[in-house]
């Protein structure tokens, strides 16, 4: 990258970020409909597969990118939220589009969005105008299809302008409730929302009270549904070096022998959702037989979903992991028992304000023998010495040390995991996790990248 380029790049990010920032929301579809209206309808210049859901959304969605790509076709996707560099959001033939090119679009686009936000209550926020670039610049590509991942919630949410040919919810639980509802009814029924007129909605596995007000959506849109555990699902799984080994049930029959380099049962989930979405966009269905195995199996081999279960360091082992709500969080404890020998894991944590903080403290209290709290650099940041206090009531004071300075956290974990290792018992490890923020930043310093 050019010094012009980065220093372009600088400052279109922060004319971005002085927007209203991702956490702070006004429900309304009026803005980023005036946008594409006066950019001339990009977000109708290409079939939609869009997803939502609480967790898994943005893995399912690179799943669903290579798989298409992997049958030839050229796919644009957008999701969020970032972990390092803000052009990850939006990738163009599986590569984040380049600085000179995310600039370029924003040139192209900021006229359009000063108007709109000269004309509106409220200006457009930093997300709206991702969105708003994202189409633009698939419509300019142009791509066959765009793969899109919700922001937050469905209805409401920007990139539901778009009208999706394929719907896909992942699984629904609580997260976000000051904004998508107080239970994951109310919240599933927020996320329906992206379930339209003349689409196929791909369900994976949901709570009862999820599942219901999918359905309901479903029913009241008239439009074909595929459910995993009926129409398509995993239907066995094994670890194998560097992930595991699956057999899927898809809309088309079943795919055998498929090796998918990511860890737990729940990205299996993931693959089993991604590749019934692929299928009913192809058109592939019960009458049509498999689309090819082969293309396929090379596909969900080549996919990586970086900050998930992400092994960034050997000897110890340092795993950094996304989660930040209680299920994923269970979700990860669950792949490490499964897919790691460890001895003695110590954890890393830093968290946000409004999340359930002490729900993804308890689930990892049993993984990890030591915790060493801190925090990111985001302004929602939770003070490392506030959830330092939240993991003492969970792990108890003589297994918590407070470090809020994110690299040193990370280097005293190290420390801890080296000093209680026993060689001849196995290995010990190190888990950053608590926010995608974490992960990022943690990535970038332990691979020599300022964060």
């Amino acid at each position: 990258m050019s010094s012009s380029s980065t220093g372009d790049m600088a400052r279109v990010e922060k004319e971005l970020l002085a927007r209203w920032p991702e956490s702070r929301l006004e429900p309304s579809l009026t803005r980023i409909s005036a946008l594409v209206d006066l950019l001339g309808s990009p977000h109708r210049a290409m079939p939609v597969i869009q997803v939502a859901g609480t967790n898994g959304k943005t893995t399912t969605a690179r799943m669903i990118d290579e798989l298409l790509r992997g049958f030839g076709l050229r796919v644009g996707r957008f999701t969020s939220p970032h972990l390092e560099s803000m052009r990850e959001r939006i990738v163009l033939d599986g590569e984040p589009v380049s600085a000179e090119r995310f600039v370029e679009t924003y040139a192209d686009i900021a006229p359009y969005v000063q108007m709109v936000d000269a004309g509106g209550e409220h200006p457009m926020s930093f997300f709206e105008v991702m969105v708003g670039m994202a189409y633009a610049l698939f419509a300019d590509a142009p791509v066959d299809v765009a793969v899109v991942e919700v922001g937050m919630g469905g209805t409401w949410d920007a990139t539901n302008v778009a009208d999706a040919r394929v719907a896909v919810v992942t699984p629904v639980a609580m997260d976000h409730a000051e904004y998508l509802g107080p239970d994951v009814a109310t919240i599933a029924g927020e996320k329906a929302g992206i379930i339209k007129a003349d689409a196929i909605a791909v369900l994976a596995h949901q709570q009862p009270g999820a599942l219901d007000a999918l359905i309901r959506r479903a029913v009241e849109m008239d439009v074909v549904v595929a459910r995993e555990g009926t129409e398509f699902g995993v239907l066995e799984r094994r670890v194998a070096v560097g992930g595991q080994q699956v057999r899927l049930q898809g809309l088309g029959g079943e795919y055998e022998e498929v090796y998918l380099p990511l860890f737990g049962a729940h990205q299996a989930q993931n693959a089993a959702t991604a590749l019934a979405a692929v299928e009913a966009f192809l058109g592939a269905g019960a009458a049509t037989g498999p689309i090819e195995q082969e293309t396929v199996r090379a596909a969900f081999a080549a996919v990586r979903s970086p900050g998930r279960l992400e092994r960034v360091r050997t000897s110890p082992t340092v795993l950094v992991d996304a989660a930040h709500n209680p299920a994923g969080m269970t979700a990860t404890v669950e792949a490490i028992r499964e897919s790691f020998d460890f001895t003695r894991l110590v954890g890393v944590v830093g968290a946000v304000r409004g999340k359930d903080v002490a729900g993804m403290l308890a689930a990892l209290e049993e993984l990890c023998a030591e915790l060493v709290v801190t925090q990111n650099s985001s302004e929602r940041a939770l003070p490392a010495d506030e959830l330092g206090a939240l993991a003492v009531d969970v792990f108890g004071a003589d297994r918590v040390s407070v470090q809020p300075v994110l690299g040193e956290a990370v280097s005293e974990a190290i420390e801890l995991a080296e000093a209680g290792r026993d060689d001849a018992l196995g290995g010990s490890g190190v888990l950053v996790t608590g926010s995608v923020i974490t992960a990022g930043e943690a990535r970038a310093l332990l691979s020599g990248r300022r964060p």
